[in-house]
């Protein structure tokens, strides 16, 4: 089982999980084309974009691993 991790960037995310997009989407981290998703961390858009981090990577994983 493989797992999102904080330390991830949102681009890594978005290209080998390809459900995280929507989920990202929903959470206002639609930006997975921008500069700043290959660049960031899902932590630091988190912060920035003033999410839960704990709360998406739970909904994010449970998501990929079903």
């Amino acid at each position: 089982m493989t797992m999102i991790t904080k330390d991830m960037s949102i681009m890594e995310i978005v290209q080998n999980y390809p459900r995280a997009r929507e989920i990202l989407v929903r959470y206002g981290m639609g930006c997975g084309a921008c500069l700043g998703a290959s660049l960031e961390s899902l932590e630091k858009g988190a912060k920035i974009h003033k999410v839960d981090l704990t709360k998406l990577l739970a909904e994010l994983n449970e998501v990929e691993n079903k």
